[in-house]
């Protein structure tokens, strides 16, 4: 069991029966009054998120969830596949819906961490940073480059990202899978 005071961001704990990960944390102390922590928390089975205030006294059970290295195979009709890549045949099914934003980066062979609660795939975790090929990218425009202007090319997985004027079709990128940005070109297209 966990304190109030023994938790941190990140820990998963479980509270109505459902796993939650703590987004933030605020300790409060008012004069007279006993401390309180305000929480922000992320339900792992529905993808909301809550705040709640605790006070000293409450205890939480740790959420025993399990971590697994996981390969992306591929999606078809709203249904995304992923196996173990010591044994393809252990093979892993989730829905559009369950996954959120993060299918926007999924791409074929990609390497991501999935959390089990209870044998069930709870949550997906992508690389943050990823290098994808660009597929669509409107030309090049000469002119005020002085302000450095952005445009936006689709890259493989389908997600469309704000790139700097020089990115051109067939350049590899590498882009921060949690923001949703470009970093930067890694290859020059030929």
């Amino acid at each position: 069991m966990l304190s109030v005071s023994d938790l941190s961001k990140d820990d998963i704990i479980l509270l109505d029966g459902a796993p939650h990960r703590v987004l933030e944390l605020h300790h409060k102390k008012i004069a007279r009054q006993a401390a309180t922590v305000d929480a922000k928390l992320k339900n792992l089975l529905s993808g909301n998120t809550a705040s709640r205030t605790f006070s000293s006294s409450d205890k939480f059970e740790e959420a025993k969830v399990e971590k697994r290295e996981l390969q992306f195979e591929y999606s078809n009709r709203g249904k995304y596949v992923f196996v173990n890549p010591e044994d393809k045949s252990e093979r892993y099914e989730l829905m559009e819906d369950d996954l959120g934003e993060e299918r926007d980066f999924l791409k074929e062979g990609l390497s991501i961490s999935a959390h089990f609660f209870k044998g069930e795939i709870i949550n997906i975790e992508l690389p943050i940073k990823v290098n994808y090929k660009v597929v669509e990218a409107p030309p090049n425009i000469r002119g005020n480059t002085v302000s450095g202007g952005t445009k936006q090319v689709k890259i493989e997985s389908g997600a469309t990202i704000n790139t700097p004027l020089f990115i051109e079709i067939g350049d590899i990128i590498r882009v921060n899978t949690e923001k949703g940005e470009y970093t930067e070109r890694v290859k020059k297209s030929e």
